[in-house]
């Protein structure tokens, strides 16, 4: 976003060296708005959260039965009250994960896209009912004329979700652009616009087409440039498979194949998972991850970007509360993301491209992701100040169980 953007008297940059050693820092100011509750409910830390707690036990005990290997984080008010790591992000090299180590998010990554569409809105670039056609070419008529940028934030597209060639082994950024531009453009109306839709890539896909032709930058530039450094996120990229292979601050994904081998996913590109969830996937094939998706982040810089969602730092106020604000209710049951994400919670909606729910009395806004090796959740207690980051670069972690412990620490469910 540029210097003169709306909120820019707002920003507070936070600048952390990383949270252990960061201290206090001022309290976030959470953006409230309809259905969310303003700050005040900081209350005093509850004990499953803290250091040898019941989360931080459950957690242990996973990584003692080989069922773990990566980094957890509990931050209230932007202290850390407990941060652990374990495995190696690098098995061959010989090194371990540390909160100081990027993982890929997949998934979890695509609310930045949201994010930066919201910042172009906030900036009068472009309007949330504004059609696809209104800023791409080469749309079916029907999508161009009828789907908003509402629609496909908010998962109401009616969009087909077109295979995916998980088999390709890219070899540069334009490839992987030139591939994904296609592949969009291959999406069908399959129901009217409004209607709910579950996890279809082109809704992630076309944003960020929409955000690289308004700001005239790709979207990994902008993202890198006006959410990661804004935010203070140092260790946050959208590093290339070469950096992947050299840098050492880069976990490897280790995904589990057929016949009970565990292979480094990024050196074993002709290897592909057997999961049902993901057939023939293999994460590494990516050059850099396709424009709205992934994305590598540390720990301690996702706790950065959940305070900035909360102090003006990326978004407005307003916006920020429009981002998170809830849009439609999600189903008790089914299968998806969001089914899975919202089976603890007393009410889950769809929001842009993360679900919201009310869970133990308090909101909870978020999102998580996972690929072959690869499991990534952040969560955001924005009543009581607190943000939850689990990171996984193993197969096997039962990520969804986690969140599970995580969010009864957090808010003392039962």
């Amino acid at each position: 976003m540029d210097a003169d953007s709306v909120g820019v008297d707002r920003r507070r940059m936070l600048g952390w060296g990383g949270l252990a050693a960061a201290g206090a820092v001022a309290a976030p100011l959470v953006a409230a708005g309809p259905g969310h509750a303003a700050p005040g409910r900081g209350g005093p830390i509850p004990p499953d959260t803290r250091p040898g707690g019941a989360y931080d036990r459950y957690v242990a005990k996973l990584a003692a039965d080989g069922k773990f290997s990566g980094v957890v984080l509990l931050s209230h008010r932007g202290r850390t009250v407990l941060s652990r790591s374990y495995g190696m992000a690098d098995k061959e090299k010989e090194i371990r994960n540390d909160e100081g180590v990027a993982f890929t998010l997949s998934s979890a990554g695509k609310p930045f896209g949201a994010v930066a569409i919201l910042q172009l809105a906030q900036q009068g670039k472009l309007k949330l009912y504004d059609t696809v056609g209104t800023h791409l070419t080469g749309f079916a008529k029907e999508i161009a004329e009828k789907v908003t940028i509402h629609h496909l934030l908010a998962g109401l597209s009616g969009l087909s979700n077109p295979d995916v060639d998980v088999e390709r082994v890219f070899q540069s950024r334009d490839e992987v652009r030139e591939y994904n531009e296609k592949w969009a453009r291959e999406a069908k109306l399959v129901s009217p616009p409004g209607t709910r839709t579950d996890h279809a890539g082109a809704e992630v896909a076309i944003p960020a087409q929409i955000v690289e032709a308004v700001s005239g930058k790709s979207y990994w530039d902008y993202v890198e440039e006006n959410i990661f450094k804004r935010c203070g996120m140092t260790g946050s990229a959208f590093y290339t498979r070469p950096q992947w292979l050299t840098d050492k601050h880069i976990a490897h994904p280790y995904m589990e194949l057929a016949d009970g081998t565990v292979v480094d996913a990024v050196r074993n590109l002709d290897k592909g998972s057997p999961s049902p969830h993901n057939p023939g996937r293999n994460p590494g094939r990516a050059f850099i991850d396709a424009p709205g998706d992934g994305g590598f982040c540390t720990a301690p810089d996702l706790v950065r970007f959940a305070q900035a969602l909360t102090d003006g730092t990326v978004l407005d106020r307003h916006y920020a509360a429009l981002l998170t604000g809830p849009k439609i209710p999600n189903p008790p049951q089914g299968g998806g993301l969001r089914a899975r994400r919202a089976a603890p919670a007393d009410a889950s909606f769809g929001s842009y491209m993360m679900p919201v729910s009310i869970t133990g009395g308090q909101w909870l806004w978020g999102r998580a992701g996972g690929d072959p090796g690869v499991g990534a959740s952040w969560n955001i207690y924005p009543d009581t100040g607190w943000v939850g980051v689990i990171l996984t670069n193993h197969d096997g972690a039962p990520l969804w169980e986690i969140i599970e412990q995580e969010t009864r620490a957090i808010t003392g469910q039962r």
